[in-house]
């Protein structure tokens, strides 16, 4: 068995610049089932799993088919869909900045359609008709941003230049940014509210029947986050009133299926969980996964590194 320590990767190390000194790099191809090991999977020392969540289930097989296995590095920023399975001693690190740009940009474009009412001009357009109206606009809403972290931030500098008022929500507060406690008293003050929260156990289900009841009357749900965080019945239970509105790109069940409740649902707009998936994502990626390598091989302290709850 060789000295050398294993990297597994979707890609190849052309892709991050060749692969440093002490470190072997073996590469799943395109096109390839994902879970096809290299010869030497146990030797893998740094795995870094391909972009997605379909494989969760197989998850827990590979890790255990990997018994040197020192870190893994995903390539989303949610990592629910291995923490749960890797052993003590295993350095988890996520993709943090990777997809904010992306998600972020589908933020602001599923505000901007979903208040100016862009999917019904394009149905009415395919019918040739032509009725104007006078619609929300961006512009003097407040934008509650529940998840202040990297995405948070690259959603809020995308929205000031609306003439938006921002709102800071994080788990924890702090200078400028709400706790989660506060929400009770924000929501109903705001007209637009931004999911960017990881799925854990305090926020899975947390925009509930009681959290959606506390939104202002004309008020804006926009998930970019994971489906798990909103109770689904209950903001079917809200849109059938036509109290709210709201623009998902994350369900509870994905694919979502053709009898799910929300298809059809008024004022909803759906877009299939791409919030991360544009072509800005790899240039990221690739820059990522080259300083992490680099790191690991130096023996530096790795970037996003993830514990706890997060």
């Amino acid at each position: 068995m060789s000295e050398d320590r294993l990297v597994w990767a979707p890609f190849g190390a052309d892709r991050v610049g060749g692969t440093p000194d002490g470190l072997v790099w073996e590469t799943q191809r395109p096109g390839e089932d994902w879970t096809e090991p290299p010869a030497s999977v146990a030797d893998v020392r740094f795995w870094v799993p391909p972009y997605g969540f379909a494989a969760r289930a197989l998850t827990e097989q590979m890790v255990a088919a990997m018994p040197r296995l020192e870190v893994v590095q995903t390539l989303t920023a949610g990592v629910e869909h291995v923490a749960p399975y890797l052993p003590e001693g295993v350095t988890l690190c996520n993709a943090r900045g990777v997809h904010d740009a992306s998600t972020a940009e589908l933020a602001v474009g599923l505000a901007i359609a979903s208040l100016r009412g862009i999917p019904d001009y394009v149905r009415e357009a395919e019918d040739r008709v032509w009725r104007q109206r006078v619609r929300p606009a961006l512009a003097d809403r407040r934008v509650l941003i529940l998840g202040y972290g990297s995405i948070g931030e690259a959603i809020e500098r995308r929205l000031v230049p609306f003439e938006t008022e921002i709102v800071r929500v994080a788990r924890t507060a702090r200078e400028g940014v709400h706790g989660f406690d506060e929400l009770p008293t924000l929501l109903p003050e705001v007209d637009v509210v931004v999911l960017v929260v990881p799925a854990t156990e305090q926020t899975i289900g947390m925009v509930d029947a009681g959290f959606l009841a506390a939104m202002k009357d004309g008020a804006l749900l926009v998930n970019v986050a994971r489906g798990s965080i909103v109770d689904s019945d209950a903001l079917l239970a809200e849109l059938r009133t036509e109290r709210i509105s709201a623009a998902l790109d994350v369900v509870d069940t994905e694919p979502m299926p053709p009898d799910h409740p929300l298809w059809g649902a008024p004022g909803l707009l759906l877009t299939p969980h791409e919030g991360g998936a544009t072509d800005a994502m790899w240039p990221r990626a690739y820059r990522l996964v080259r300083e992490q390598v680099r790191r690991y091989a130096d023996g530096e302290t790795l970037a996003n590194r993830m514990s706890g709850a997060y």
